[in-house]
């Protein structure tokens, strides 16, 4: 068979395209953060990860053009070799104080950190254990690692004490859990994780990509449930609430020194531009200063979350500003996408495989700069959306 058969034989995409429903690869014309502009077309976004809405502050703007003007636009080299800056020693050294760890590593995304983490510690005859709900880029570290992978049901504890209890004693582990979760929007209930981690001899890791900034005071999962020292490695983005792109690791400094040496995703790839680690550093900066943003976001949160609830759409056990909007069929999930674009509402509608068949859901998260104009305009389209499709009663 030819390589290419695949290719030729894919009509998933075509499908819905020829429907005139497709979603996905649709070019900004313009952001302002709460607003985008698709041609002349002007929505209330409410699909972005920018829930502080730092990407368009002043000083995290300035802090990007500054680093620019005097590094240049790239490091031209990996962070092992000549792609360090001195800029990176900062971050990665501030962001173990705000996170309360020893020490920190940055990587050029979030993506990368989760391979280079996770293929770096498990080695053969390790074990790694994640939730089943975890992040692709978790999972593909797992793939890229020696060791095997082992999954338990979504946030079920009485399955994940099962599958540690039948790994070998002697035999090193990993759990590997979202701390909030990206498409639910739920909380991984770490005050259950950590003692059954304890039990069983296994270490912890947390990926806080969509909790830093948001849960915790903005420091993350284990902050949230006050467990901080029991967490042995928070995984962090910054693409989210630190308005940039790229990722870290923090932990315990022996630990990290280790990952620094063995992570193949760090030590082959470029490292973070002068302008994405300058306008991080901002961020942090305004995220300490400016707590208002961190309450607002999540009054925000509970607040969509009652309003979709009340008008009786199923948003399952989110609690935190990524509410989805859960309808089961995959073409409803579309043609509900569709009426709300048009009528001027930007969501993320998320089919299989990336939530569970039948499990289709128009995915909304909320920034601390959404209005409260904008948030009425939001609950109100989503009702007449809903009751035209039938959707809600």
């Amino acid at each position: 068979m030819d390589l290419f058969e695949k290719c030729w034989q894919y009509t998933a995409a075509k499908e819905v395209q020829a429907a005139g429903l497709y979603p996905y690869f649709i070019p900004l014309t313009d952001s302002e953060g709460t607003e985008v502009t698709i041609g002349d077309h002007r929505l209330i976004m409410i699909g972005s990860n920018n829930y502080l809405g730092l990407t368009t502050h002043p000083r995290v703007r300035q802090a990007a053009i500054k680093a620019t003007q005097r590094y240049g636009t790239g490091c031209t080299g990996s962070r092992f070799l000549n792609g360090t800056l001195e800029l990176h020693l900062e971050l990665e050294r501030r962001l173990a104080e705000f996170v309360g760890t020893e020490a920190a590593l940055v990587f050029s995304t979030g993506y990368q950190t989760n391979l280079g983490t996770i293929s770096a510690l498990v080695g053969r005859s390790d074990f790694v254990v994640t939730d089943k709900d975890d992040h692709a880029s978790i999972v593909d570290g797992c793939r890229l690692a020696f060791g095997e992978m082992r999954r338990f049901r979504h946030n079920d504890m009485a399955h994940l004490e099962r599958v540690l209890a039948g790994l070998p004693e002697e035999v090193g582990k990993l759990v590997v859990v979202d701390g909030v979760f990206s498409m639910g929007g739920d909380i991984a209930p770490l005050p259950e994780i950590v003692p059954l981690c304890q039990k069983y001899g296994a270490r912890l890791m947390v990926d806080d990509a969509h909790a830093m900034g948001v849960v915790g005071g903005g420091r993350g999962t284990a902050a949230h449930f006050g467990l901080t020292d029991q967490v042995d490695l928070t995984m962090g983005t910054f693409s989210k609430s630190f308005a940039s792109l790229g990722g870290f690791i923090a932990g315990a400094e022996d630990v990290i020194h280790y990952i620094q040496h063995n992570a193949r995703s760090l030590i082959f790839s470029a490292s973070m531009p002068p302008a994405n680690a300058a306008a991080v550093l901002a961020a942090l900066e305004v995220m300490q200063e400016e707590p208002e943003r961190i309450a607002r976001v999540n009054q925000i949160g509970r607040r969509m979350g009652a309003g979709f609830r009340r008008l009786g759409f199923n948003v399952g056990a989110s609690e935190t500003p990524i509410i989805p909007v859960i309808i089961g069929d995959d073409m409803h999930t579309f043609i509900a996408w569709k009426a709300l674009y048009e009528a001027g509402i930007y969501t993320n509608p998320v089919v299989s495989p990336a939530v569970p068949p039948g499990s289709a859901l128009l995915r909304t998260s909320y920034m601390a700069t959404h209005t409260d104009e904008q948030l009425g305009r939001v609950l109100a389209t989503f009702a007449e959306v809903g009751q035209a499709l039938g959707l809600v009663g």
